[in-house]
């Protein structure tokens, strides 16, 4: 039941009491900012470690093709290495059981054109799994799929701005492109994540771009994305086994990093994951530290309130006061404090966060942020502390008798 009496006295007490309550809420409110401005530097970091990935599988490897750098085998260096159709089988059915999607890729640069709107785009020649590795979103229509691979169709899937720019405010399912000479009928319109330069992309089914730029099975990339279920030594130790491979059945140097090139997302993940450990063990032992140094301040105040209260607890014993009301008041005073001083604390780390927020990306800080409930955890910690640091000494001094505690100074 409500005590509008209890309320009015508690509120009297701290209004009498200015310095004291300042200082109290001051210990806690500072802790509580320090907390908030440390976890949500710590979580702007794990953004930018996500946003490195935003627009690719985190599990994808990719080979590339270029030149020997060095002779091998009584091969000169300088030789084109040219991945080709039965390559990219090769990859797929041996490394099935290692394998969770994977795609080919062909590059082309092509004018494309509709009505009296053209622009030059990047087009690439892929395989359905393709959206996967690439975390494509359809946004009207369908990907590519396997008949489109087998029938060898003239069809698209264009980016959303690629739809904006040709189709202006239209819309471009349905309808036919051309592209350098050739008409593509729009099968479906994407979002990527990945910002402007993805959203301006074209794709087309790899045998198509085969067929009718260059009538070759050459392609120009394998990609792939490993097991999800692989820890990252694992998904590194698959990675450089099947590059050594790829080297071997090409007779390129296993020292020649020119001639086959891997890009391995386990690697930069695995390092991430390292970072991301080491930094939330600093940031946990730091935001332990500030929060037991915020437990000692508040504990101090108030077993210095209680003591301060003293004779005020012998005039309220001397007449009839049961001991209960009296560490009531002295808790219900801190409680409200505490949990004003945290909230106020949370509304400047929120505040500053904010404030700072954009200018933080320079220093690979992105968005910085922080959980309300992690805060309103911590705030009650503190709550709890000032409440067991206050409740020790509150009833240890109702106990003591009325004469004694007037005559204490």
């Amino acid at each position: 039941m409500f005590d509008l009496d209890l309320w009015r006295e508690i509120f009297q007490s701290i209004s009498k009491n200015k310095l004291r309550s300042v200082l109290s809420g001051f210990t806690v409110t500072f802790a509580i900012l320090l907390f908030t401005i440390l976890f949500g530097i710590a979580n702007g970091l794990n953004n930018t470690f996500k946003e490195a990935f935003v627009d690719d599988a985190a599990n994808s490897i990719f080979l590339l093709s270029g030149k020997t750098s060095k002779a091998y085998k009584g091969l000169q260096a300088g030789r084109r290495i040219q991945f080709k159709n039965e390559d990219f089988d090769y990859v797929g059915e041996s490394y099935d059981s290692k394998v969770q999607f994977k795609s080919a890729r062909i590059y082309k640069n092509l004018q494309a054109s509709y009505r009296n709107e053209r622009n030059s785009y990047s087009v690439r020649g892929v395989h359905p799994d393709h959206q996967f590795l690439e975390k494509t979103k359809i946004k009207e229509g369908r990907y590519l799929n396997q008949r489109d691979m087998i029938e060898k169709t003239k069809v698209a899937v264009i980016g959303r701005l690629v739809e904006k720019d040709l189709f202006i405010k239209e819309s471009g399912l349905g309808k036919f492109i051309n592209l350098s000479g050739v008409q593509y009928k729009v099968v479906g319109v994407f979002t990527d994540d990945g910002g402007d330069n993805e959203e301006r992309l074209i794709y087309m089914p790899i045998t198509t771009a085969q067929k009718i730029y260059g009538n070759s099975d050459y392609i120009d990339q394998i990609n792939l994305t490993y097991d999800p279920e692989m820890s990252f030594d694992e998904a590194i130790s698959f990675g450089n086994v099947l590059l050594k491979d790829m080297q071997k059945r090409f007779s390129v140097n296993p020292t020649d990093q020119n001639a086959i090139r891997m890009r391995n997302y386990a690697n930069g993940n695995k390092g991430i994951d390292q970072m991301n450990m080491v930094l939330g063990i600093i940031i946990f032992l730091v935001g332990i530290g500030t929060l037991i140094a915020g437990i000692v301040g508040i504990s101090n105040i108030m077993i210095f309130i209680v003591k301060e209260r003293t004779k005020e607890i012998g005039i309220r014993k001397a007449l009839g006061a049961p001991p209960a009301s009296i560490v009531r008041i002295i808790l219900m005073e801190s409680i409200l404090i505490t949990a004003l001083a945290g909230y106020f604390g949370l509304l400047i780390g929120v505040g500053v966060l904010e404030l700072i927020g954009s200018s933080l990306e320079e220093y690979f800080i992105k968005d910085p942020g922080v959980s309300q409930s992690l805060v309103i955890s911590a705030t009650i910690t503190l709550i709890l502390a000032g409440t067991l640091a206050g409740y020790i000494p509150a009833k240890k001094a109702a106990h003591i008798k009325p004469i004694v505690a007037l005559r204490d100074e």
